[in-house]
């Protein structure tokens, strides 16, 4: 019986070593995941005006007038930050037969100086995790997933496209927290047909347009992006993008999208990666 005792002391090390790099990739994780929050919260700007007057929608796009005044009620609070919970599935092939796995995340978002961090945590088997951090923090980008929180598989940061990307980000999740597309927030809008507008931001030396789609019921159901940065084969190619935002509700007076979808815009069709839902959303008005 001596094999069984040897078998079961193997197994038991590769449990206790697994549990401990579990933990200290856990514990490594949440520390750059404050210190990237921390930069964040140190960016935070004064937000004006502190609430919304319909008087500003004056010479808007026809579309995005009709959104504001569907999406937002009169007199309500600006918002300051936004914290939030997805839950959903992305796919992790880059071409080829598609891999969805789960993943969940927290985000916290700051309305101005615009900012962002996402932390996800992808499921690849039961027991294998990637963490991954999507920020955009004091005009810089991060896209940095992480094996168990400690072995880097690949990271983007600094200035340049990758915080094109990022605040790209921001802009097309701005459905989510809609006062962030007022022209006080920043957001210059230019008319393209009935049915859709494009949306301009700018922060410092970045800046950023996404074409929005309405649906007839005049709420957003799409932004899209003629060139955003898409890791293929380790390199970055520039690819048009797109979200879709869907299954509207109401939260604190404002109409916002519950399930949303990223996908590229290849020759061939489009193909999907990132496809959530919201499990929560608070809100932190001014």
């Amino acid at each position: 019986m001596e094999w069984m005792e040897t078998l079961l002391t193997s197994i038991f090390l590769l449990v206790l070593a697994y549990v401990g790099v579990s933990m200290l990739g856990a514990a490594r994780w949440a520390f750059l995941t404050r210190a990237l929050q921390s930069r964040l919260v140190a960016e935070r700007q004064a937000v004006v005006p502190a609430l919304f007057d319909p008087r500003e929608l004056s010479g808007l796009p026809d579309p995005v007038q009709r959104y504001f005044r569907l999406a937002l009620t009169a007199g309500q609070p600006i918002l300051g930050a936004v914290r939030i919970e997805h839950a959903g599935s992305f796919n992790i092939a880059e071409s080829g037969a598609y891999r969805w796995k789960p993943f969940t995340s927290g985000e916290r978002v700051i309305a101005r100086r615009p900012g962002f961090v996402w932390d996800g945590r992808v499921t690849i088997v039961p027991g294998l995790t990637v963490h991954v951090h999507d920020a955009y923090v004091a005009g810089e980008g991060t896209l940095h997933p992480a094996l168990f929180g400690l072995t880097s598989l690949a990271k983007r940061q600094g200035k340049g496209d990758i915080a094109r990307d990022e605040l790209m980000r921001f802009l097309a999740e701005a459905a989510c927290y809609p006062t962030a597309l007022l022209p006080s927030q920043g957001v210059q809008w230019q008319a393209v047909d009935p049915h859709s507008a494009t949306a301009t931001l700018n922060d410092g030396e970045v800046s950023v347009s996404l074409l929005f789609g309405f649906n007839e019921d005049g709420l957003i159901e799409s932004v899209r992006a003629d060139e955003r940065g898409r890791t293929l084969n380790g390199k970055v190619v520039m690819s048009p993008w797109e979200g879709l935002w869907s299954d509207y509700q109401q939260h604190e007076g404002m109409t916002i999208p519950m399930c949303g979808e990223a996908r590229w815009l290849m020759p061939q069709g489009p193909r999907p990666y990132w496809r959530a839902r919201i499990g929560r959303i608070d809100y932190e008005f001014v």
